[in-house]
């Protein structure tokens, strides 16, 4: 009787969470788990032995769908987080991925490293590192590909091109 109070629309009073027989949404859930849901429990045909469940019939397999998707819903969300198989992808772990020191070797004698470079000096195309692995800083010298790999990083090196005349 209180649900059909609160779903009839004739019913429902001024505010939002009352309606006219003084019935709250917290009525309704309360309803439901306190009455609803242990019925629907006590209905159902569980059998006391596993060997039971092979004399169920049809209907009560239908009768207990619910239930089953239900627990396989659930039992899903666990393993699935468990075992990580939502396709989220993690970075490699390494001990470079950890280190907050982007130059790990290069002129560290030095407080700063500022490399200038002639326009007039460039060939048609300058491949410039940008990772600070390359043995021919500050040229490319593709070091960054091992890196990349080692920390997931993505990075990648500074392509400079003349236009042509």
């Amino acid at each position: 009787v209180k649900v059909f109070v609160l779903l009839n629309p004739s019913k429902v009073s001024a505010h939002p969470s009352t309606c006219a027989g003084g019935v709250t949404a917290m009525d309704v859930v309360k309803f439901f788990f306190h009455t609803q849901l242990p019925a629907y429990l006590k209905s159902l045909p569980i059998p006391n032995t596993a060997a039971g469940f092979t004399r169920l019939s049809g209907d009560d397999w239908v009768r207990m769908l619910p239930l089953i998707g239900f627990i396989v819903t659930l039992l899903y969300l666990f393993l699935a987080n468990l075992f990580d198989t939502f396709g989220r992808k993690e970075a490699p772990k390494s001990s470079a991925a950890k280190d907050p020191i982007v130059n790990p070797s290069i002129d560290k004698e030095k407080d700063k490293i500022a490399t200038a470079v002639d326009v007039d000096d460039l060939s048609d195309k300058t491949v410039y590192c940008r990772c600070w692995r390359s043995k021919k800083f500050p040229l490319c010298d593709g070091s960054h590909n091992n890196h990349n790999k080692e920390t997931g990083d993505n990075v990648g090196p500074l392509i400079v091109k003349k236009k042509a005349d």
